[in-house]
């Protein structure tokens, strides 16, 4: 028997006849043990900031075996956490030496990295804890979907709002037709909180141009300092593995690593991706926001490698089998609704924090809480059919909620207890959301309305590609990898 099989019977088993754990049916909350913490090794694949929490709170129901991250004073960091945990820089390294000797992976990198770092993870048997938003283009979302199909491994995306039980019945709400036939959805964040916006690329040449052109005197001080700013940085980060799957550039100081690569087109998905698997999550589930069939964007202008400051984007949903044609509006940047939609609802003043507004011919829905028409509170649905997500003997919450489903789910060798698994919500969600990207793409210019971008969703095709006058729309469709890794299929 092979390790791979062996260590997957052993969890199957240990669950079913050692470990006793529950598995919420309905929507009554129940309690699931978390004793037989050695059962699952897990390796942390991008360990700082989001990473960091991920791999903590998988500790809380795993044995952390690996950790890995290109940054070494990460890296150093978290093996004091976990001083079993063995320490990489290249993930490639660590699925080498330890293969065989894990069983799932939380992966926290920078967006454009997910895919082959997952992918890699699934194909060798792993169960896999991957960040929101999924992948950083579409396609990528709809092979690691059918990877997840394929394989029948455990996967959870971490927009992790998705264990709340508020969420969860608000969903249900909608689906049972608390406010009628859905017809129309505005999506709204105050993202982004890093910089964005055209003519933002650094270069050391450009730096020693600019010094030298605006302060003479001081230039060549000024330069010497950063370029041992920019050595000791390098000392400390891989930057050929940080820039992994995207064309070279330049490392620059607080442009890219460790937080501002998500307004940066190569490396992130800019606040549509990084909010909407948040905010557009209970809606996805409730209206089943799938599949669209175009999208137009309007923007504050880009360059073509740093997102926009704003966008607004428009998708049109198409009509399934229990609800007719949907217009879902995204917002970012503190843009809202329009106020007359807030006063004609009774919900008062739009939060520009972030929100989501879903109306029917019924009523309408802020926030998954407030349920309205004119003013009137909209009585609940009874009997409503939803599954609340398991708690542990902590009654922990949030971030390690979502980890402990995964875990039962692992525990218990059934993928589909995950609310975010790849196949089913993780997935088709990340594809309607990137979506608005390749229309945000083609908007570049300020204050207008950008080119409508026509979509195929079962054959991940732009229709009218041909027509576009905007160049590169399709590598946002399906991306050609740099340097040397492996394609998509």
């Amino acid at each position: 028997m092979s390790h791979k099989t062996s260590r997957r019977h052993f969890l199957k088993t240990t669950a079913v006849t050692g470990a006793g754990f529950l598995v919420c049916a309905g929507n009554a909350p129940q309690v699931a043990r978390a004793s037989a913490l050695q059962s699952v090794a897990v390796a942390g694949i991008g360990v700082g900031g989001k990473g960091s929490g991920d791999i903590q709170q998988a500790g809380f129901y795993g044995k952390v075996v690996a950790v890995c991250d290109v940054d070494k004073r990460t890296l150093e960091s978290k093996q004091k956490t976990f001083k079993d945990a063995k320490g990489f820089t290249d993930f490639r390294q660590l699925f080498a030496d330890m293969g065989d000797k894990i069983d799932a992976c939380t992966i926290s990198t920078t967006d454009h990295m997910h895919t082959v770092i997952t992918a890699q993870a699934m194909k060798l048997g792993k169960h896999v804890y991957t960040q929101k938003p999924l992948t950083r283009t579409i396609a990528e979302a709809r092979y690691l979907g059918e990877l997840a199909k394929k394989t029948g491994l455990c996967t959870q995306m971490g927009n992790q709002g998705s264990v709340e039980d508020t969420l969860r019945r608000s969903a249900a709400e909608l689906r049972a037709g608390i406010i009628g036939e859905v017809k129309e959805v505005h999506v709204w964040t105050n993202r982004p909180i890093w910089p964005q916006g055209p003519d933002r690329a650094m270069t050391m040449e450009r730096f020693i141009a600019e010094k030298k052109k605006l302060s003479p005197d001081t230039a060549d001080d000024e330069i010497a300092d950063k370029k041992k700013a920019v050595a000791a940085a390098l000392d400390n980060v891989d930057w050929k593995l940080w820039i992994g799957t995207a064309p070279y550039r330049e490392y620059w100081p607080g442009l890219y690593h460790s937080f501002a690569w998500r307004g940066w087109w190569d490396f992130g998905t800019g606040a549509l991706g990084d909010m909407a698997c948040h905010l557009v999550n209970m809606v996805f589930k409730g209206c089943d926001l799938r599949n669209p069939t175009s999208v137009v964007a309007k923007t504050s202008g880009h360059d073509f490698n740093s997102f926009p400051q704003t966008s607004v984007c428009e998708f049109a949903i198409p009509a399934n089998s229990w609800r007719g044609p949907v217009r879902f509006v995204w917002y970012d940047s503190k843009q809202t609704p329009a106020p007359e939609l807030a006063a004609k609802y009774g919900f008062g003043k739009f939060s520009e924090g972030g929100g989501s507004l879903v109306i029917g011919d019924k009523g309408a829905m802020y926030g998954g809480t407030s349920r309205a028409e004119g003013g009137k509170v909209l009585e609940a649905p009874k009997n409503l059919d939803y599954v609340i997500a398991p708690i542990d003997e902590q009654k922990r919450g949030g971030d390690a909620r979502h980890k402990f489903e995964w875990f039962n789910a692992i525990w218990q060798n059934k993928p589909s207890l995950c609310w975010s698994d790849f196949i089913h919500q993780a997935g088709p969600l990340t594809e309607t959301i990137l979506l608005g990207n390749l229309a945000t793409w083609a908007a570049p210019k300020a204050g207008e309305w950008g080119e409508k971008v026509e979509w195929d969703a079962a054959n991940l095709k732009v229709t009218n590609l041909d027509k576009l006058k905007t160049p590169g729309v399709a590598t946002l469709v399906k991306p050609k990898y740099a340097n040397g890794y492996e394609q998509l299929p």
